[in-house]
Parts: structure tokens; sequence; C-alpha cells
């Protein structure tokens, strides 16, 4: 059994993955580290990362980014692999994580999901493909109306997979209402949509002469985010130092 510390453990993700691992016979949570606590965890919580002693394989982190520089430290501190989930951090935070992954390994991606990060593959494979037959590119992505920051860095992650492939030819457009001008060839769209409770949708469109290729992804719950998690740190538990991200655990599946 792998052993995990949830850390941000009564935040929504964490009790998706508390939910999610009790369901699960290869791996089980053992501690949980938050703010603040009521006590109904069937595991021990500590509102003090720093007096959580429970023996663990891996941590994985849903919280906040004020939280993530200490949780980081204690990482390092006991040669804890770690599955870094949250999100909006800011370039120290972000260079203190990858000065973290010298001393133990650090799994970071922009998206959990596996259906996600296969599709990062697929899409790779397309756009070699379909653009030198002169197709065009769109992305389209939807999420509820509490979300604030557009487009989502999922849509942003898909088109760079795409990008990366095509040798980081293509610029991106977000608003095409400020000019009238025909698109131009090397130019990957990028639309965003706002409303309801959408948890998440992303298509990818490859339009080309007379006939149009479409690459979609759901997210109906954030479940598939935990799964993602947890998938995730049952691959890093016991690798050696070094930063991975979802496409590592994609290829161990396949």
């Amino acid at each position: 059994m792998v052993k995990i510390i949830m850390h941000g453990c009564n935040g929504k993700m964490g009790q998706v993955i508390r939910g999610l691992l009790e369901a699960d016979k290869e791996a089980e949570l053992v501690a949980g580290i938050d703010l603040f606590d009521d006590g109904k965890n069937p595991f021990p919580v500590f509102t003090d990362i720093g007096e959580c002693d429970v023996e663990a394989d891996c941590l994985v982190d849903f919280s906040t980014a004020g939280a993530v520089e200490r949780m980081l430290d204690y990482c390092v501190e006991r040669k804890l692999p770690c599955v870094l989930c949250t999100t909006g951090l800011g370039e120290e935070q972000l260079k203190k994580a990858e000065k973290a992954a010298d001393s133990i390994p650090l799994l970071r991606s922009a998206n959990m999901s596996l259906g996600i990060n296969l599709l990062l593959k697929l899409l790779k494979d397309a756009a070699g493909v379909l653009t030198p037959a002169g197709f065009d590119m769109e992305i389209v992505e939807k999420h509820h109306n509490l979300k604030v920051d557009a487009p989502s860095g999922t849509a942003l992650a898909l088109a760079d997979a795409i990008n990366e492939e095509l040798g980081n030819a293509y610029s991106y457009a977000y608003d095409r209402s400020a000019r009238r001008e025909r698109r131009p060839e090397k130019e990957i769209g990028i639309s965003a949509v706002r409303g309801g409770t959408i948890v998440g949708d992303h298509d990818v469109m490859f339009a080309g002469p007379d006939e149009v290729v479409t690459f979609s992804h759901r997210a109906y719950s954030k479940a598939v985010f935990g799964k993602g998690a947890v998938q995730a740190a049952k691959f890093l538990a016991g690798k050696p130092a070094g930063r991975y991200d979802m496409s590592h655990v994609i290829e161990a599946v396949l």
C-alpha cells in the first residue's frame, strides 16, 4: 500500500481524494494537514505541518498558494515525494518548487486529469499530420461562472502542446473583435466561455479543406482531478529526485 499524506485535506479536493482512497486497494490516506479541523476525518489531522510525524510514501498537495512554500520545505526535509496540485503559484514559488526537485521527486502538471494528459499526447500527433495539410486550429474552453481567469490554464497547455510540436511557430489569438482581417495561417485561436456550473469542457478543432477533426474532453466532476492525483502519487512513490509531470504517469500506463 502506498501511504499518502493529504495537504489541504479539508478542502473540496482533499475530501474528494479522501473518498477515492477509501475505495482504493493500492493506496491509503494515513494523515492530513489543514489549518482547520473538525475532527471528522478517520485519520490524524495536523493544523501545523511541522508537527506531522506520520511516515508516508508521498504527499499530495491541494491547498493554497500561501501554504506551498512551507510544504515544500517539509517534503525536502523529510525526503518525501510530492504531487503539487495547487495552482496560482507566483514566480518565486515556482522557482522554489523547481529547486525542491533537486532533492525530492516532485510532480506538477497544469491539469491532473488523466484524460487531458492523454489528449496532450494525441494532439501532438494530430498537429504533426494535419497542419502540413492546411488545417487551422481553434480551441474552445468552457467553465463555470465563478472562474476568474481566461483562458484556462488547461487551454493554454493544449495550445502549447500543439505549438511545441510545430516548432513554436504559431501565435495565439484570444479576441478577433478588434481587427478586420483574414485569419493568419500560423495562428491558434483560443476562446473562453463562462456560465453555470460547467466543471471544465475543452474542444480542440482542426479545420481543414472539406473536413473537420475535433478532440473533446468533458470533466463532469472534480473527481477526475483527484483520480489523476492519486495515480500520480502511486507513480511517484519510490522514484528518484527530479521534476515529473503527468506525461510520465501516462507513459508508465501505456
